[in-house]
């Protein structure tokens, strides 16, 4: 094939699209912000306990000034009781019962059909109890629980699973310091056994009016205030904190990085967005305390920036402000006008932050009901990035239309090309079905959230490919397999051979769903298309491709796909590095200066990704899938000889190396540029988002339409390959023994339609995989190849290696090792890595002992 006026016209497409470079866009709106309806108060309240319960939202207690009251005019704050509900956003409030006693100030959270109410205080003093508000039927019903340890007011709190987390506050309204309370109170157990517990506090100054967040699991402590007294002066001081803390349970508390400006008594929890962000609407930056009684009226109200955390990248920055109408009388008439508030609960509702009235500037409270709903941004892709894709998709189906025309219409030329694919093309094949979205998106992803721990796993392939050569492949070639599993059926029986047959088909059903996933969740995030519309039309697409073409097609789509992957990965990583100040230099010395370039945990653990997990468990995954996996296998018997095969396996080999450290420098130099540009990431995205949204948002234009027109051929064509390695089991191994009188011609005819089948159910697996929300797509896809894959590699070791082990050891084997792994999955006793290990070892022993114990009647 000739193609050099392809790479001729690529290389121009870079160098003219380097001209356009797309800036990043700042003025993208990440929040929706409308009104509900005020809550029933003239005034409006401070310090109240909101969260929802049985889908409707509640407000309690709170205090204020009463109409037209301020400090400065001597108003006395009133405390008060009651509780409202709103059923629905464009309802009606009305009131729904009473706390116990007029309370405020306190720490509320939303606890499965309820609202948890804790501590709190009046004009008296402060408060330890604990309640628990459930609405029904239009009534408030309470539920107490155990006490705090002290009482407790000005506090921050949130819910964590099933226990409740408490930091802060003051233990008296006179208090002369913030105290360092870190309580919590596991609801899961039974009742009688609920009891708070005590501990560790942060390495930091105690604090009032901060800020709590979680994240992963992990409890955030932001901001606030701290109290202190001097000996000889009567006056509290107040400093306005910026610090910032991590705990989590286990390991304690770490600090993170300090916010730009204090964000004391903003809303409270901070809103989790996405897998990675926590937004902080507003507070009180201290600027102005020192002259509330200077200002009085003139206060210009709190601050109203909307701050956004990043825990990979662990930096700040803002991505908006809280929605404030300043009308003209603002002064004289504060609730004629919208406010940034402080001291008010953060409820999410339906999805949607809800900042339930609150204190807008010193003395005036607001009965404003403000809603921010998450907005998914639509991506950069432009008209020459369509055009590009659309180019490139004509050229990959130019390509399968040519080459399928030549396709015999046999079973032999469906499957296996005839037998005529050359070596170099074969072994580019390999490595281009491997280099899916899985190395685009995953691998990026993972190196940027983490670091290149996870790289030996990859470039151990250069280790078990001499191993495929001198002890697979012989057996391969000589029996002149079209399905792998035809070889268990020559060495044990065919029962054996069905259920090897059955294992795979189950395994790369599994697969295609996230192959399907992947590339859809890189076109939504480009282009802002729903990710379900994605999907369907991907489907509808790789499955018509399929059924058209054949191996050979596929074959040769992926060789030229190679290079273009490649290339724009390389370029990718050119263009990041060039567009920090400091090029590779600052690059390497940042990511060196984070260990975001450690390789290895030495730690002898077995339930983490240390040094050995990773490579044992990375060695037999890499053999699952050259040993046993029918997609690989049936690529390097597409050539014409042995020694042509050998040579497809090496070359795959070789292009790991080179191709796994590209895609490990793409994430670690993602990491670099968002560390110095965070507020160019998309708050509500993934992490496995972060690639696809460089490239869609700060990649030149035309070169991501390039880079992601490459990644959607060559996805496709992994998805059609797993489709036709799928038919190819099913018609060989299943369909042939249930109709052995078929014709060829027949067999051709339902592998095509079996394949149309595979399209649909990959489709709704992908589907299913957008309700997981995963972390890392990378880790479920390697936890898929252990649990399927590592008990059909124990079957080909048995075979291969132990010539005692017969038919029925292999058998009994197999069953012990899937119900063993389907245990020590559930338990979660060692780390996925080690899935492969575990399923060949348990499936090998139990073979050998059982074929001992039970020999075959003839020998």
């Amino acid at each position: 094939m000739k193609q050099r006026p392809l790479y001729i016209f690529l290389i121009c497409l870079i160098i003219v699209s380097s001209l356009y470079s797309r800036a990043a866009d700042s003025t993208k709106n990440y929040l929706q912000w409308t009104q509900l309806p005020a809550i029933p108060d003239t005034v409006g309240f401070a310090g109240s306990f909101a969260g929802v319960s049985n889908g409707a939202l509640l407000v309690a207690g709170g205090s204020n000034f009463g109409a037209g009251g301020t400090p400065w005019n001597g108003a006395a704050k009133t405390w008060y009781d009651k509780i409202f509900a709103l059923e629905q956003p464009n309802g009606q409030w009305k009131e729904v019962g009473k706390l116990p006693h007029p309370l405020a100030y306190g720490v509320s959270v939303t606890f499965q059909d309820g609202v948890i109410v804790a501590g709190g205080s009046d004009a008296t003093k402060h408060y330890n109890e604990v309640l628990l508000l459930r609405y029904k039927n239009g009534a408030i019903g309470t539920e107490k629980l155990p006490g705090l340890p002290t009482p407790i007011a000005n506090a921050c709190g949130l819910v964590i699973g099933s226990r409740l987390y408490i930091a802060g506050g003051t233990v008296t309204p006179t208090a002369t310091q913030a105290a360092t309370n870190f309580w919590v109170l596991d609801l899961g157990v039974p009742a009688a056994q609920r009891a708070w517990k005590t501990e560790t506090p942060w390495p930091g100054p105690g604090r009032m009016m901060a800020v709590a967040a979680t994240q992963e699991g992990a409890f955030y402590l932001l901001s606030g205030i701290t109290l202190n007294k001097q000996a000889d002066d009567s006056t509290v001081h107040r400093t306005f904190l910026k610090d910032a803390y991590k705990y989590l349970p286990g390991k304690g508390w770490t600090r993170i990085a300090e916010l730009p400006q204090s964000v004391a008594a903003a809303p409270s929890p901070a809103f989790t967005t996405g897998q990675t962000h926590l937004l902080v609407f507003g507070g009180d930056n201290g600027k102005y305390f020192d002259q509330n009684a200077i200002l009085q009226q003139k206060h210009p109200g709190f601050a109203n920036e909307v701050w956004m955390y990043n825990s990979i990248t662990d930096t700040w920055s803002t991505i908006g402000h809280v929605f404030t109408d300043h009308r003209a009388d603002s002064q004289s008439n504060p609730l004629n006008s919208t406010w940034a508030p402080v001291t008010t609960t953060a409820v999410v509702w339906n999805g949607n932050l809800v900042l339930p009235g609150g204190e807008v500037r010193p003395g005036t409270r607001t009965n404003r009901v403000l809603m921010a709903t998450p907005i998914q941004p639509p991506g950069g892709f432009r008209i020459f990035d369509w055009t590009i894709v659309g180019i490139y998709f004509l050229l990959v189906i130019g390509i399968s239309v040519v080459v399928s025309r030549n396709m015999q219409r046999t079973t032999s030329g469906f499957f296996l090309g005839g037998g005529k694919i050359p070596w170099w093309a074969a072994g580019l094949s390999i490595f281009g079905s491997k280099l899916s979205a899985l190395t685009f998106i995953a691998i990026p992803a993972k190196a940027y959230a983490t670091d290149w721990v996870y790289l030996l796993n990859n470039v151990m392939i250069v280790v078990v490919a001499p191993i495929v050569v001198y002890f697979y492949l012989p057996y391969f070639r000589k029996l002149k397999l079209t399905s792998v599993y035809e070889y268990l059926n020559i060495r044990f029986n065919r029962q054996v051979k069905w259920l090897g047959s059955l294992t795979f088909v189950l395994f790369q059903v599994s697969r295609l769903g996230i192959v399907i996933y992947l590339p859809a969740l890189v076109l939504s995030a480009v282009t802002g298309i729903n990710i379900f519309i994605c999907i369907i039309g991907t489907s509808l697409i790789t499955t018509a491709y399929s059924v058209s073409g054949g191996i050979e097609a596929v074959v040769w789509t992926e060789v030229m796909q190679v290079g273009v992957l490649l290339g724009g990965a390389l370029a990718t990583l050119f263009f990041i590095a060039g567009s920090l100040h400091g090029g590779f230099g600052q690059l390497f010395t940042e990511a060196m200066d984070h260990h975001k370039f450690r390789l290895a945990i030495p730690d002898w653990t077995i339930t983490e990704p240390v040094l050995w997990v990773v490579f044992v468990g990375g060695f037999l995954t890499q053999l699952v899938t050259y040993s046993s996996d029918q997609v690989v296998v049936q690529r390097y018997l597409t050539t014409s000889t042995e020694n042509e095969a050998k040579k497809s396996i090496y070359t795959n080999a070789i292009l790991v190396i080179p191709a796994s450290l590209i895609f490990f420098s793409v994430g670690t130099a993602l990491w670099v540029y968002y560390r110095h540009h965070p507020a160019a990431l998309n708050p509500h995205g993934r992490t496995d988002d972060v690639f696809p949204w460089y490239i869609s948002n700060q990649l030149p234009t035309g070169l991501a339409g390039l880079v992601i027109a490459g990644l959607f051929a060559a996805t496709m064509s992994t998805i059609s390959s797993s489709m036709n390695s799928i038919a190819t089991v099913i018609t060989t191994d299943f369909y042939q023994s249930a109709k052995p009188a078929s014709t060829d011609r027949q067999r051709f005819v339902f592998a095509r339609r079996v394949t149309v089948l595979l399209g649909a159910l990959g489709c709704l697996i992908a589907v299913y995989m957008v309700y997981l929300r995963n972390a890392s797509i990378w880790d479920q896809y390697i936890k898929i190849i252990g649990l399927f894959g590592g008990c059909l590699a124990g079957m080909f070791v048995a075979g291969i290696f132990f010539p005692r082990i017969n038919s029925k050891g292999i058998f009994i084997g197999f069953v012990v090792s899937a119900i063993c792994l389907y245990f020590i999955q559930a338990a979660n006793i060692i780390n996925f890595f080690l899935y492969p290990a575990a399923a060949v070892l348990v499936c090998v022993l139990v073979a050998y002992v059982a074929s001992i114990l039970l020999p075959p009647k003839n020998k």
